[in-house]
């Protein structure tokens, strides 16, 4: 009896040991993966052919899709992601007469592809560390504005001259560990990208809000989408002429599935994290999503009325609504996660610690003893500019302003820094990004009404009636003073029946006028926006400043951290790839809840309610109750697999990144994270962690039982 229970506290012990070796919380950059030790870890293919610099590794495969992610699947450029990756596109091609948000859509020949308007897809060729270059560019006794200046003005050098080297390049330098190290990426920009077929919603976004960050998780979170290129193989805009491109590197598809405690991993473009946030930037951080949550709940609210019975309205606003939805929920589960980790007392306690490390040598106390004291300091000054700036820069976005303002900030602010020579001009607007600054004018059309637009700015400057009035901007200071909604009607209105910014084919000419010319139109819209730069000017000057001083600051913190670490911890994500490993693995939430890593088509018909967002289509239902499931069935289970989980280490950007099992063949989708996992953003607890992933015969199992795209299996090599 004894030696049993020996051997069973053995056996627990062992499983702990070899789930803290397999946990990893790095997103871990390409040159990094050779200090993993891969294969003790259970990678079953040789880690050098993970990346090339040829790009002919398998990272290559791996496409940013310009905040999500895909990945090649066959030699003639079908590109796997996301739904909710590809939505934009399904929303802008939706009419009511064709709503492919409801019904999907699907193109069975070449020929019926349609443009997935808004889209690119940038195909990494490498990179190289340019660290020494940019320090070069910073010369002792800089203050901060001329270093952000100094730094500026390098990388552009940097970038102007790579991208000389191939038509279609597009390249940018990125920021590691706050500026300790430099990398400038390039990339093969491919600019014609079509839509190949997507689910119906109530499979694509099967649970919708509800089980948006939840686990367990039925949704078929997928679609399919084609890059073409020039005949010469040049990454073009749209033409009918183009041809498919033909990727150097492919994802094998496996329909063998995944077993809990099987070796995974993911690469994509993770978007933002922040782990290394000090104590004050996370307290900080804090009130920010805080108030955020207040704006996308009152912002949701109003498109919500604004599009109710309202169809063509609702598909217009149908892509800023679920972006809204979804930030809110993930601002939700951070807050949440911050008090149930208690984030704030383990910053105190790792500072602590960190500064004993410091103390315990003349050197480092001398380099590193008041650098947290400098944060916080700075981060009191930093909240102030932050407050001011807020609800004036929001204005002039999509997000928090309305579409036709924001449009006419956006041809004032393209007119003036188009009178400066190119390298003069904010990196934004210069003439590498100008057929992208058209393309947002032509787009726009498609997700606003003008009636919504119109009421929606009536209701964003009604709040500032109940604001400070030092919070008030400058253009607004004398309507709000008057006190009266009333007033703000009146004066919307006036904007909006004199403005001439309602179509796009004014917009995009008045872009190459003269700044004279411009103020010669006396248009109501550009003068306010005219106005509200005069302010914003001001600020972005501050704003340069403000930002250098603390990438300066954490800088010198980074520094410490790599140097206590010896180098072994991963940078922030910010958009670059990476790569995250970790093995299939349930959860316990909470105390005696037990969370299974695997849900099932069972599952999908459990939740069905009738309606949006649990409707089940008749074809599913029929495919399940013949146990209808072809290859796709998992043995034992005798089901489908829907979703897994496993411990890799994604955030938004994620999304569309392939799940890789040992063999370095595709098994799933990254969709989503759990929501006990968002807080991974700021700090990780290994026991928590989890990504979700749509498993890939799933997937499969819907493109050809329920849709009938044999044409696509086929393509897939299977």
């Amino acid at each position: 009896m004894k030696i049993s229970r020996l051997i069973s506290c053995l056996a627990a012990v062992a499983g702990i040991l070899t789930f803290l070796v397999f946990a990893d919380d790095g997103m871990w950059m390409p040159h990094q993966m050779k200090d993993l030790d891969l294969k003790r870890l259970g990678l079953k293919m040789d880690p050098q052919d993970l990346y090339k610099k040829d790009g002919t590794g398998l990272m290559s495969a791996v496409v940013s899709l310009g905040g999500g992610t895909g990945e090649f699947v066959s030699a003639d450029g079908l590109i796997l992601t996301n739904h909710h990756v590809a939505f934009g596109a399904i929303q802008r091609a939706s009419t009511t007469e064709k709503d492919y948000i409801r019904d999907g859509f699907l193109a069975r020949t070449r020929s019926e592809e349609i443009p997935a308007q808004g889209y690119i897809a940038d195909v990494l060729l490498g990179y190289e560390e340019v660290t020494h270059r940019m320090r070069a560019a910073i010369k002792p006794g800089m203050t901060y504005r001329d270093i952000y200046e100094a730094v500026e003005k390098a990388e552009k050098e940097m970038i102007a001259a790579a991208e000389k080297e191939g038509q279609d390049l597009r390249c940018t330098i990125a920021r590691m560990y706050s500026g300790n190290q430099y990398y400038l990426f390039r990339f093969k920009r491919i600019r014609d990208i079509r839509l190949v077929y997507a689910p119906p919603q109530d499979l694509g976004n099967f649970g919708g809000e509800v089980d948006n960050w939840m686990w367990p998780r039925h949704t078929c979170d997928f679609s399919f989408l084609r890059a073409y290129v020039s005949k010469e193989g040049v990454g073009v805009e749209y033409n009918p002429a183009n041809v498919p491109y033909k990727p150097k590197s492919i994802l094998k598809i496996s329909l063998q599935g995944v077993r809990e405690g099987d070796f995974t991993f993911v690469m994509g473009y993770p978007g933002r994290t922040y782990r290394n946030f000090t104590l004050s930037e996370v307290k900080f951080e804090k009130e920010v999503l805080s108030q955020r949550m207040d704006e996308y709940k009152d912002i949701i609210a109003f498109y919500e009325k604004a599009s109710q019975g309202h169809r063509e309205v609702e598909i217009k606003y149908a892509s800023r609504l679920r972006g809204l939805y979804n930030s809110l929920k993930n601002y939700q589960g951070k807050l949440e996660g911050m008090e149930r980790v208690s984030l704030i007392k383990r910053k105190e306690a790792y500072e602590k610690e960190f500064m004993g490390w410091v103390s315990d040598e003349p050197a480092r106390l001398k380099r590193y003893g008041d650098v947290l004291a400098k944060v916080e300091a700075f981060m009191d000054r930093h909240a102030e500019f932050h407050w001011k700036n807020d609800f004036l820069s929001g204005m002039t976005g999509s997000t928090f302003g309305s579409t036709i303002l924001s449009q006419g900030y956006l041809i004032l602010r393209t007119v003036e820094e188009r009178q400066k020579p190119d390298s003069d001009r904010d990196p934004f607007y210069q003439d590498r990004n100008l057929p992208y600054i058209k393309q947002s004018i032509q787009l726009a059309e498609r997700s606003y009404d003008l009636p919504t637009d119109r009421a929606f700015l009536k209701h964003r400057l009604k709040k500032l009636l109940q604001m400070p009035d030092s919070r008030v901007p400058a253009a607004f200071q004398e309507i709000v003073a008057k006190k009266s909604e009333k007033a703000i009607e009146d004066f919307v209105d006036e904007l909006y029946s004199k403005t001439i910014l309602v179509t796009p084919e004014k917009r995009l000419e008045l872009i190459s006028f003269k700044p004279d010319e411009l103020d010669r139109l006396e248009d109501p819209v550009i003068s306010l926006a005219a106005e509200l730069e005069k302010e914003l000017r001001v600020l972005r000057e501050e704003g340069k400043a403000l930002s250098q001083e603390r990438a300066e600051l954490k800088k010198i913190y980074e520094e410490a951290l790599l140097s206590r670490s010896e180098g072994r911890f991963a940078p922030d994500a910010n958009g670059t790839i990476r790569f995250t490993y970790g093995p299939v693995e349930g959860y316990s939430p909470r105390n005696a809840v037990f969370y299974s890593p695997l849900t099932t088509l069972k599952g999908v018909m459990e939740k069905e309610t009738g309606e949006f967002p649990f409707r089940v289509p008749a074809k599913l239902k029929e495919l399940f109750h013949k146990k209808d499931f072809g290859r796709y069935e998992a043995e034992p289970l005798k089901d489908v697999v829907c979703c897994f989980l496993n411990t890799t280490n994604v955030t938004g950007g994620n999304s569309g990144s392939p799940t890789l099992n040992a063999r370095g063949e595709q098994v799933g989708i990254i969709f989503d994270m759990t929501y006990e996992s968002v807080i991974g953003d700021y700090y990780i607890l290994p026991e928590l962690q989890r990504s979700i992933s749509v498993d890939i015969r799933y997937v499969l199992f819907i493109t050809e039982k329920f849709s009938g795209a044999g044409h696509i299996i086929k393509e897939l090599g299977l």
